[in-house]
């Protein structure tokens, strides 16, 4: 990602729904550093927000049913949250969570793409998102993963305007082209059961020892840490609860 800071359009947060925070605390605390502080306010219903130094970089919220996903979400900031609803409805998406208020910190909604990718928006009240972007610790790049990466193309430039470059193997997204993300194409060697999906990286100082703490705190690797060919080293990681994300090498471009 070329963003340091949230923009119109582009991954302002990052969040994980986990059944144990206190766990995902210990263990994004070894892995990044993290500092965690949890929301009092009975209506937040126990959100916590992980810090860098005095800098928000991702949430953790706790799961009250068995039927929610243990999963990473990324979020997308947006002008006007309730219109961009309206966009994702038009251009074939579902809507997961109505748009609703966050008090004191803004507007949001969580959705899906027409293949079942769910991510969020958010309308920045006060809160503006992620203070730090693209440095060891934080979001610093987003994938989709996706069976009809076509398809894909035509909903997110409908939706936010991205612009596309794409190769034969790999699709970027970018604002103004700016890259921040990309896309993979879920082939046969994704099991079936595997639904499309976002998949957020965080950036890191050492790829290898971050894999090994991740191990050693009671996570595991999906995928080896690896060198992309012209691209960076990452690795893919499930923390205990099971929530999957990636990890890549600092002041590496995607």
């Amino acid at each position: 990602m070329k963003f340091d800071k949230p923009v119109a359009n582009g991954p302002c947060w990052v969040e994980v729904g986990t059944p144990d925070p206190a766990a995902a605390e210990r263990f994004y605390g070894d892995l990044f550093g993290w500092r965690a502080e949890t929301d009092s306010r009975e209506e937040m219903g126990g959100y916590t927000i992980a810090y860098l130094g005095h800098l928000p970089v991702a949430g953790l919220v706790p799961l009250g049913e068995e039927s929610q996903p243990v999963a990473w979400f990324v979020t997308f900031a947006v002008a006007d949250v309730d219109a961009t609803v309206e966009k994702v409805k038009s251009a074939g998406g579902s809507v997961v969570f109505e748009p609703g208020d966050v008090p004191d910190m803004g507007r949001f909604a969580s959705v899906a793409d027409p293949q079942g990718a769910g991510f969020h928006l958010w309308q920045a009240r006060g809160f503006e998102g992620a203070g730090l972007l693209n440095a060891a610790g934080s979001l610093g790049w987003v994938e989709l993963l996706s069976r009809t990466p076509e398809r894909a193309v035509d909903f997110y430039t409908t939706v936010f305007g991205w612009s596309v470059n794409a190769s034969e193997h790999y699709t970027h997204w970018g604002i103004d082209g700016t890259d921040f993300g990309g896309m993979v194409r879920m082939d046969d060697k994704f099991p079936p059961e595997v639904p499309p999906h976002w998949l957020p990286y965080f950036a890191v100082a050492d790829v290898d020892a971050t894999a090994a703490t991740a191990t050693d705190a009671g996570g595991s690797v999906l995928m080896e840490p690896t060198s992309v060919p012209d691209g960076p080293r990452i690795a893919v990681l499930r923390d205990p609860q099971g929530a999957v994300f990636g990890v890549y090498l600092e002041g590496a471009e995607g």
